[in-house]
């Protein structure tokens, strides 16, 4: 129970990795503030999910992409749970597209659902902890595709390569306030997300060529959240951690 009594915010927490971090960080006593869309009946199921495990745990429903949203967000976190220990950045959007035919409207869409929702929620709470004298702890979900192009991503590449760099940079300036700043990039991770977008049989076909021969899980991006918003990651900040079964260097491997 190494987070115990600590409140922890987990944007886009209904499903997915989001909510991976937060049934980890559950497990380990935080007090959670989960977040999703309004509307979301992804985030109800969350919240009475986590409540089944015994989590101390409240749903915001709040528009991240949005500076009004966050500061929704940030305020009703306050008011429920008190003063902020953590924030676990999950929001994202992303559009599949060639670069040829990318509307610019949507590559902007991207990065503003990726970058400065991202941007605009960190620093948010940044100040929150600073107005309580709170050492807290900050966490960007981005992912692999920061470093690893990607054919018909070209918005979410730049933006997750953007949030890598916002997020070393925040770390220098909050360091001497003892505020760890890190990121986890996230390789092809088994969503709910991804099973939209992809046939069963891609899947069985795909599966067995990733070098740990299996896809990520939404756990497994729980438990490095995780580590890194407990007490033994307290000299860890400015880092980027991949945890991608070594998703990222699998076109390295030895042709047989």
């Amino acid at each position: 129970m190494k987070l115990k009594d600590k409140t922890i915010i987990v944007t886009a927490a209904g499903r997915g990795i989001g909510k991976g971090c937060a049934v980890e960080l559950a497990r380990e006593g935080a007090i959670l503030i989960v977040n999703d869309r309004p509307g979301s009946q992804d985030l109800t199921a969350t919240v009475h999910e986590l409540r089944d495990l015994g989590a101390n745990v409240n749903g915001v429903e709040a528009d991240v992409f949005t500076r009004a949203g966050c500061e929704h967000l940030l305020r009703e976190a306050v008011k429920q749970s008190g003063p902020i220990y953590g924030l676990v950045g999950c929001p994202a959007f992303q559009k599949v597209s060639p670069f040829l035919d990318l509307h610019p409207d949507d590559f902007e869409k991207v990065i503003q659902g990726t970058l400065f929702s991202n941007f605009h929620m960190s620093q948010l709470v940044a100040r929150q902890m600073l107005d309580e004298g709170v050492a807290g702890k900050l966490v960007f979900i981005s992912s692999v595709l920061a470093q690893r192009p990607m054919a018909q991503k070209s918005a979410y590449c730049a933006a997750k390569a953007g949030l890598n760099q916002l997020a070393r940079t925040i770390a220098v300036e909050l360091a001497s306030h003892r505020i760890n700043v890190n990121v986890i990039e996230p390789g092809w991770i088994d969503t709910p997300g991804e099973r939209e977008a992809f046939t069963p049989k891609f899947f069985e076909d795909e599966t067995p060529k990733m070098p740990w021969g299996r896809l990520g899980t939404a756990q497994d991006i729980g438990r490095a959240a995780t580590f890194l918003m407990s007490p033994d990651a307290d000299y860890i900040t400015g880092s980027i951690l991949p945890v991608d079964g070594a998703f990222r260097f699998r076109d390295g491997r030895m042709l047989d």
